[in-house]
Order: C-alpha cells, then sequence, then structure tokens
C-alpha cells in the first residue's frame, strides 16, 4: 500500500526538511575544507587557501592571490563547479527552512489563534492521547466545534484544526484555547492529578461552564465532582460496560452505537431543552402533538432536577426547562428545536 507524503507541519515534514539542512551545512563544509586544503597543497598559506577558498566558492571575485599554473586553475574550475552549486542549495535550504520554519509556523499560529477568537459554543478537548482523539473524532462526527490542548509539542502537531500548544492546567492557556466563549471542557489527561487541576481550574474560571473529566480510578470520582466536574467518565468501565452489553444483548447495543455515532442511519438520538418562551411549556405530549407537528419520538424526559421520566405517556406534561431526549432525523429534530425555543405555536 502506498502511503502518501507528509504534510507541511507533520512531524515526518520537519525531520525531512532539518535532514536536508544538515546534509547541505555538511557538504559546504567539505567543499571549504578541501577547497582551503587543496590550495595549501599548492603552497599557499592557512589564510590565504581559505580567503581563496570562500571568494571563489562565493563569487566574489577578488582576483587571485598570485597568477595560477595550469593546476591551480583545473583545481579552481573544479572548485568554482562544486562549491557554486553546493553553496547556492545550502542557501535555498536555509531560505526555505526560514520561510516554512519560521515565517510558515508564525502564520499558521497567528491564523489558528484568529480562528479560535471567532470560535463560540465549543468544546476544549484537554489531552491528544488515545482517549482524545477519540473524543475529538466523535465531536466532529457530531459537527461539533473542537479546540484541542495539549502541552506535547510532537502531540499537538498532528492535530488537524484548531489547537493550543501549553499547559492545560494554566489559565492563560485556557484563555487563548476560548474558554471565556466555550460551551464544554473536556479534561482527558493521562493523570488524575492533572485532571483534577483543570477541572479545578477551568471551574474557577467558568462557574457555568459544562465540564466532564476522566477518571483513572474508582478513587478519583469523588474528588473531580468535588473539583466541580459535571460528569466524571471512566474510559476502563465505560469499555467494560459496553464489552458486557455486547457479550448479553448484542443487536440493542449495535443499534445505540449507529444511532449515536455510525451516521450510517437516517434516524439519531437527540437531546433538546424546552425553553421559557416555548408553546410546548406546560403542554402534554398528547396536547403538544410533538410527533403529529415534527415525527420525532419522545423516548425519555429529563426533569431540571436531573430526574428520568422514560417511556413517558401522553399525558406527561412537558416542563419548562426539562431535556426531551427523543429520536428522529435531522429535519424532524429541527423541527422540535424550533418549537422548543418558541419560534412557532403548537396549533
Amino acid at each position: 500500500m502506498r502511503v502518501p507524503p507528509p504534510k507541511p507541519g507533520h512531524p515526518r515534514f520537519r525531520l525531512t526538511s532539518a535532514r536536508r539542512l544538515t546534509v547541505s551545512l555538511v557538504a559546504m563544509l567539505v567543499v571549504l575544507v578541501g577547497g582551503t586544503a587543496g590550495y595549501m597543497a599548492f603552497g599557499f598559506g592557512f589564510y590565504d587557501a581559505a580567503f581563496e577558498t570562500v571568494t571563489t566558492v562565493t563569487t566574489v571575485g577578488y582576483g587571485e592571490l598570485h597568477h595560477f599554473t595550469h593546476g591551480e586553475q583545473v583545481f579552481t574550475i573544479v572548485l568554482i563547479l562544486l562549491g557554486v552549486g553546493t553553496a547556492a542549495y545550502t542557501l535555498s535550504v536555509l531560505i526555505e527552512s526560514f520561510i516554512e520554519g519560521y515565517l510558515g509556523g508564525t502564520f499558521r499560529r497567528r491564523r489558528m489563534e484568529q480562528q479560535i477568537r471567532g470560535m463560540h459554543e465549543h468544546v476544549i478537548v484537554c489531552g491528544w492521547g488515545r482517549v482524545g482523539r477519540a473524543i475529538a473524532h466523535n465531536l466532529e462526527a457530531a459537527q461539533a466545534d473542537v479546540v484541542v490542548v495539549d502541552s506535547a509539542a510532537d502531540r499537538i502537531a498532528t492535530v488537524v484544526g484548531p489547537s493550543v500548544h501549553g499547559d492545560a492546567t494554566d489559565e492563560e492557556v485556557l484563555l487563548s484555547a476560548g474558554i471565556d466563549r466555550a460551551r464544554v471542557l473536556i479534561t482527558a489527561l493521562n493523570t488524575d492529578a492533572d485532571n483534577l487541576y483543570v477541572t479545578l481550574t477551568g471551574r474557577s474560571m467558568r462557574p457555568d461552564l459544562f465540564i466532564v473529566s476522566r477518571a483513572a480510578s474508582e478513587q478519583a470520582v469523588s474528588k473531580l465532582h468535588q473539583a466541580g466536574a459535571d460528569r466524571v467518565v471512566n474510559p476502563q468501565d465505560l469499555g467494560g460496560a459496553r464489552m458486557a452489553a455486547l457479550a448479553v444483548q448484542p443487536h440493542v447495543a449495535e443499534f445505540l452505537d449507529v444511532v449515536m455515532h455510525d451516521g450510517s442511519l437516517e434516524f439519531r438520538l437527540e437531546q433538546v431543552r424546552v425553553s421559557e418562551a416555548s408553546a410546548l411549556a406546560g403542554e402534554t405530549l398528547r396536547s403538544a402533538r410533538v410527533h403529529d407537528r415534527t415525527g420525532t419520538l419522545v423516548l425519555a424526559m429529563r426533569e431540571p432536577d436531573g430526574t428520568f421520566r422514560t417511556n413517558p405517556p401522553p399525558t406527561a406534561e412537558i416542563v419548562a426547562g426539562e431535556v426531551l431526549i427523543v429520536i428522529g432525523d435531522s429535519g424532524q429534530v429541527a423541527a422540535l428545536r424550533s418549537l422548543a425555543v418558541g419560534e412557532h405555536q403548537v396549533q
């Protein structure tokens, strides 16, 4: 299978550029040392030989220090052919490295900073390991805007999209990621201590921010909740629960995976919050005619206090601030959202 070449900014690309620069500088040094040694073999002193080599290779052309013999002329011709080409190549690699490494990096960084400043209601993912990559992949599949924060330069270089290189426990780094305008902060760092510190920092900066934290141990769950995390997830427990579900109820588990993450089905599970201004507030599912009006099917209702009403009957009353868990296609869910925010009256 053919492997595509690395893109600019990829670590492999930068390694190739560094190798080219090293090779060109070594070749230039070999030419200078070889030219100096050659002229010294013809009887030049060290400084005269070095001066003659540099002026020849750089094509400055101050003139010969004395009349050249045929042997010296032949050597100079060879030195010009080798040295001028090597010098030109080295200069081009130096300029290319400067433009790509400095100017290119500066322009990319400024463009990315400007892009992040224009983002609102985005999700900040702290940590670009296996868990962070999986989180970002699913968020992008859900068409959510994502900003990644990581302290490792080699990992952050592999992020395709807005990212911030820095320590996620630093308030300035979180401000650079737009925490003041973000909708959700996800801490997916490797250690519980780091996740705890980021959670504390994020909660102190944004008391209203929704924070999801990763826990590596059971002991850290309660501490992360106390630090301000709205939800705490242990990836090992979650993976174990999914594997158990596949063993006991494989069709149900696979259906939920397809509906939530696959995107191959037209129908998806969505959550819709009912606003104070919505005409749905105070109505029952029957009187509001949610299914008739939008085509969505209400599977559960989560009240403002956090309790769920699963498989609600038609007489269930819709309360302002309540979250409806529904299934439907994109158009049906969009129609329900319009009703939930009060854009249309229930007829």
